[in-house]
């Protein structure tokens, strides 16, 4: 066998580099580059060998190491999973900051590898910096806490082990069913140490991701459920963008007359202004996407997995026939709410079952009643982007402004507090990938970074980043490696003065806002005083940003066309918004358990109103 003597870190860096993703005759490098920190525990390894093969995989230096997981998470989604980043860090700290992006990708489904560094593998050293001992093992580091968060986990205490590690790192990075965050976990001598590796395994290798089909008698029995439906309805999830399946969706809803209603992964699958899209559906949902729901007798979820927002924590279909067809490439997703189970994938599925749905409809009359919904919605919409809220703006204006401003392929993306349930409910999103909001860990801190890694994803897309005041200060470090690399993002930061969305939430609970403000310390012992004076504009200059700052709609319209302008540079608007003037709820419920015992008359009337909703939750047998 021919082989090729290598340090560890160069080998991999090399297979990495020779790794291709497949999918419908279209190949394309699965790795686009690395980021990383450098430390004790990588700067000799892995740093040598990505200095020494720069020219085959381009190495990305961050300020953060979760906001460059959150980056290279960001990546891939809007690759639609067939591209991604490696992410390294060093041993201890650098390589716990890397937890939380992990947590991120695996929970959202999203391809991303992490290559910590860690101990000695030899010992003798122990205990080096940054190490944490454990009495009871000498086989243990704080890299073994990526285990439950990451898809596919491994240590790499020998050279040879990458042999046999690397394929099955890169079986599961682009696997549609379990896909997540996979973790070499490499110790620093290990980075160092050469063996003669087989020449062989730095050919270039392109993996086929598959499009699987769901059972043939599945799908018959499937047809026959849906002609039996009288009110059908499609909850259609980030499966649909993933396979690229908002063609086939399309296709059949005008084939069948079935609405379809959106999760946040898998909205502007269809437009929003299509008479077959109810929109947003569950606690951030639109008002006729949540009544058709409570009635539909059958729904077909596409590529989602049902969180408790899309369920309206197992209150949206109220039904007591309801029955459920789920069509996802998962297995443990396709049986939740006992369906009726189509494992495969979004696109080829949707295909093959329009045939055998060939001349059959829903109701004329039920078709209008969603047409006339969309219509209403779309009303209301207009009514909030124009409510001329004030002194202050209101956050659903902000929205409405940078929507009307942007272009129809330009992307707005957002995850944590109250702003990804408005942008749900209000962006009136053209195009795929024209929605981006990760919201199955709603991480406080990934709008930033992941905003740079969705305009390196697809340069020719205006990328519009809403970011409240909260996040903002938990990580805007990524700003700076923007004006690095000449990245443009514009980013809309919003100063409610505190966590506005948690707090609204605490209000509801009967906690009036505990803790949710921004406010001095008085003598009181509480966060009382006076509102703290943080000047926003001022820190994202600081960063390197082109900053604008606007106090209402016509300097906010004017911010925006300034920002256009501006090239090869992240931009920031800063603007005050009202942290109370919020866009309601439509019919809709989030099961957050008040206190069952207080003496607070505020938390006694919330627990009894919280009792009552409970009764409406239930199985689906």
């Amino acid at each position: 066998m021919k082989t090729t003597r290598l340090t560890t870190s160069q080998a991999l860096v090399l297979y990495l580099a020779n790794q291709y993703s497949g999918r419908d005759g279209q190949e394309q490098r699965f790795f686009a580059g690395a980021w990383g920190i450098f430390g004790h525990g990588n700067v000799a390894g892995l740093g040598q060998a990505l200095q020494q093969h720069s020219h085959l995989l381009r190495f990305y230096q961050s300020r953060n190491e979760q906001a460059q997981v959150l980056a290279g998470i960001a990546y891939a989604r809007a690759k639609n999973r067939l591209q991604t980043f490696a992410c390294t860090s060093s041993i201890g700290p650098g390589a716990t900051n890397m937890l939380t992006g992990a947590a991120v990708a695996t929970v959202n489904r999203l391809p991303v590898l992490l290559l910590p560094g860690d101990i000695f593998a030899e010992r003798i050293q122990a205990p080096v910096l940054q190490q944490v001992e454990s009495s009871h093992s000498q086989d243990f580091s704080v890299n073994d806490a990526f285990r439950p968060l990451s898809r596919y986990w491994d240590r790499i205490n020998r050279p040879e082990q990458l042999i046999t590690a690397l394929p099955e790192a890169m079986r599961t990075l682009l696997s549609p069913a379990d896909t997540g965050a996979v973790t070499l976990s490499l110790p620093q001598d290990v980075q160092s140490e050469a063996f003669d590796f087989p020449t062989g395994m730095f050919e270039k290798r392109v993996w086929q991701v598959p499009r699987n089909r769901p059972d043939a008698s599945a799908l018959r029995v499937a047809a026959a459920w849906i002609r039996e439906s009288r009110r059908p309805l499609i909850v259609s999830g980030g499966g649909t963008l993933y396979s690229e399946a908002a063609g086939a969706l399309r296709e059949f809803v005008e084939q069948t007359g079935i609405p379809s209603t959106e999760t946040f992964a898998g909205k502007g699958a269809l437009p929003y202004d299509h008479p077959l899209n109810l929109g947003a559906v569950g606690v951030t949902g639109t008002e006729g996407a949540n009544l058709i729901a409570r009635e539909a007798d059958l729904v077909i979820g596409v590529g989602t997995r049902f969180s408790d927002f899309t369920s309206a924590s197992k209150t949206a279909f109220q039904n007591e026939n309801v029955r459920f067809i789920n069509i996802n490439v998962c297995e443990f997703d396709a049986f939740k709410h006992l369906a009726l189970p189509l494992i495969g994938d979004a696109r080829v599925t949707l295909e093959e079952l329009a045939p055998a749905l060939a001349g059959w409809q829903v109701d004329g009359d039920y078709r209008a009643k969603v047409a006339q919904f969309n219509a209403s919605w779309d009303a209301e919409v207009e009514r909030i982007y124009n409510l001329e809220h004030g002194p202050v703006i209101s956050q659903g204006e902000v929205i409405g402004v940078v929507n009307t401003l942007s272009r129809p392929k330009d992307v707005v993306m957002c995850a944590a507090g109250s702003v990804p349930g408005d942008l749900h409910k209000l962006w009136r999103t053209s195009q795929p990938g024209g929605f981006h909001t990760e919201y199955g860990f709603s991480c406080m801190g990934y709008e930033i970074a992941g905003g740079m890694g969705q305009r390196m994803a697809d340069p020719e897309r205006e990328v519009y980043v809403f970011v409240g005041d909260g996040s903002y200060l938990m990580m805007n470090s990524e700003i700076v490696t923007m004006v690095q690399e000449g990245i443009k993002v514009t980013f809309i930061v919003m100063d409610n003065h505190g966590f506005a969305s948690i707090g609204g939430l605490s209000n509801a609970v009967g906690s009036d806002g505990f803790g949710t403000k921004y406010r001095y310390r008085t003598d009181s012992g509480h966060l009382d005083g006076e509102t703290l004076p943080i000047d926003f504009a001022a820190n994202c200059a600081s960063l390197g940003a082109h900053v604008i700052e606007a106090a209402n709609r016509d300097e906010l319209a004017d911010a925006v066309r300034e920002a256009q302008s501006i090239k090869n540079r992240p931009v920031c608007i800063v603007i005050e918004v009202d942290r109370h003037q919020r866009v309601g709820n439509y019919e809709s419920w989030w099961d957050v358990a008040v206190a069952e015992v207080s003496d607070n008359e505020a938390v006694k009337a919330a627990r009894s109103a919280y009792e009552e909703d409970r009764k409406k939750e239930r199985y689906y047998l």
